[in-house]
């Protein structure tokens, strides 16, 4: 992997990999709007098994999206922002390449047809 896909240390691909499950998708927006959770609080909230929301949590987790901190027995997980926010700033200098290429072949077929006038 490029060092340009990697943001604070958190791999772009595990960030992408996790986000292209929509339960991981549904979990990271429970948390967002409640701030920290339990694996049990959320499995309330998805059509999944506690069992299978631990797993998804994991992936979260090692993808550096979510971190769980321990209170008493219980296990609270809440949204890290940072490996989203190095995703989207990879995203962002991925489309302005792409929108400054699509200038240059813009500007060379404008240039070909005024010197074909």
């Amino acid at each position: 992997m490029t060092d340009e896909r990697r943001g604070g240390g958190e791999s772009v691909d595990s960030v992408l990999v996790a986000l292209a499950d929509p339960t991981r998708r549904q979990l990271l927006d429970l948390l967002a709007a409640q701030g920290e959770a339990t694996a049990t609080k959320l499995a309330e909230r998805v059509p999944v098994s506690r069992q299978a929301v631990v797993k998804h949590l994991a992936v979260l987790d090692a993808a550096g999206l979510v971190s769980g901190r321990r209170v008493g027995r219980e296990m609270r997980y809440a949204v890290q922002p940072a490996a989203l926010d190095a995703t989207a700033r990879w995203m962002a200098a991925l489309a302005a390449d792409w929108d400054r290429r699509l200038a240059d072949i813009k500007r060379i077929a404008e240039a070909a047809e005024r010197d074909s006038r």
